[in-house]
C-alpha cells in the first residue's frame, strides 16, 4: 500500500519579514490544500526551504503541520541531509512526531558511488519504523543520480524504503526503472511537466510545486488518469505546461512564493541565498497565472 496516491503538495515554508516561520499562514496554507482535495502533504524540502532551516525550526515545522493536519491526510516530511548522521536524526525526531513518512534526498556535495548511496539509505530506512522514498534529483545534488537498479535493490532488501520521487526529468530512465521494478518500487513525479507521462508508466503521482497554487487542478489531473479519463488528464497537464515553465523560470521555490503572494496566500520572504524574482520574470509569472485563470 503506498503512503499516498494522487497529488501531494511540496508545500512552502512562509516567512514573516524578518524571516521567522509564519505559522498563522501556514495553517491557512495547509487548510486551503486539504480544502482543494491534495493527497497528502510534503513539508520540510525543496519547496519548503529546509536546508536553511536550523535543525529546531525544520522540525518544529514538521510537528505544526502534522498536528494541524491531525491525520486527514497523510504527512511526509523531509528529512534527507548529505550527512547520514544528520539525516539519521531527523528522521527519528519525525517518526516521533508522528508522520506519515519520510522523504530523503539524494546526498548533496559529497558525490557518493552508488555503494554509498545503499548504504546511506539503509542506515537511515533501518533507524526508524515509518515508510520511507527516495528522493532523486540531480539537478540539485551535484549531478548525483540513484540508478534505476540502485533503486529497485534499496525497495527489494530494504523493507520500508517503499518507493522514488523522481526528478530526474529522464523519461527513458525513469521507463527503465518500472520495467525493472514490477510492483516493488512506488513511482511519484518530482516534475509537474511530467505528472502525466509518469502515471502513464506505473506512478502513483506527483510531488508537486503546481499544487502549491493550483491544488484542486493538480488533484484533477492525477484523479482523472486513475479513472480512465486519460484524454481529461492529459488536457489538464497541458493546460498547465506554460503556467508550470513560469514557475520554474527561475530556482525553486522563488517563483512559487511569488505566485502565492500574488493569489494573496502570503508565502511571505525568502530566506538567503535565495532572493527575490527579476521583474521580467514576475511579469511572465502574472501573465501565466491570469491565462491559467488562478489570477
Amino acid at each position: 500500500m503506498a503512503i499516498f496516491k494522487g497529488a501531494g503538495v511540496a508545500i512552502v515554508t512562509p516567512f514573516h519579514e524578518d524571516g521567522s516561520v509564519n505559522y498563522e499562514q501556514f495553517g491557512k496554507n495547509i487548510e486551503y490544500q486539504i480544502a482543494n482535495g491534495t493527497d497528502a502533504i510534503i513539508v520540510c524540502g525543496t519547496t519548503g526551504e529546509a536546508s536553511t532551516l536550523s535543525h529546531e525550526e525544520h522540525l518544529e515545522v514538521i510537528r505544526y503541520c502534522n498536528e494541524k493536519v491531525a491525520k486527514r491526510i497523510p504527512v511526509i516530511a523531509g528529512t534527507g541531509s548529505n550527512c547520514t548522521e544528520t539525516a539519521v536524526y531527523l528522521s527519528q525526531e519525525a517518526e516521533k512526531i508522528g508522520v506519515d513518512g519520510i522523504l530523503v534526498v539524494t546526498p548533496y556535495y559529497n558525490k557518493a558511488t552508488q555503494k554509498g548511496l545503499k548504504e546511506h539509505f539503509t542506515i537511515i530506512a533501518n533507524a526508524v519504523s515509518i515508510p520511507m522514498i527516495l528522493y532523486n534529483i540531480p539537478g540539485r545534488t551535484g549531478g548525483v543520480n540513484i540508478l534505476p537498479e540502485t533503486i529497485v535493490s534499496l525497495c527489494r532488501e530494504v523493507k520500508n524504503i517503499v518507493g522514488v520521487k523522481d526528478a530526474t526529468g529522464n523519461i527513458s530512465q525513469v521507463a527503465k526503472l518500472m520495467a525493472l521494478a514490477g510492483e516493488d518500487v512506488d513511482l511519484y513525479s518530482g516534475n509537474d511537466d511530467q505528472i502525466v507521462p509518469l502515471l502513464s508508466l506505473g506512478g502513483k503521482g506527483v510531488i508537486s510545486v503546481l499544487s502549491n497554487v493550483a491544488p484542486k487542478q493538480t488533484h484533477d489531473m492525477c484523479q482523472k488518469f486513475f479513472d480512465g479519463d486519460v484524454e481529461e488528464s492529459r488536457k489538464l497537464q497541458l493546460e498547465a505546461i506554460d503556467l508550470i515553465a513560469a514557475l520554474f523560470c527561475e530556482v525553486n521555490p522563488i517563483p512559487v512564493k511569488k505566485a502565492m503572494n500574488l493569489q494573496g496566500q502570503n508565502a511571505g520572504t525568502l530566506r538567503r541565498p535565495l532572493t527575490e524574482m527579476e521583474p521580467e520574470n514576475v511579469a511572465r509569472l502574472e501573465k501565466a497565472m491570469k491565462a491559467y485563470g488562478i489570477l
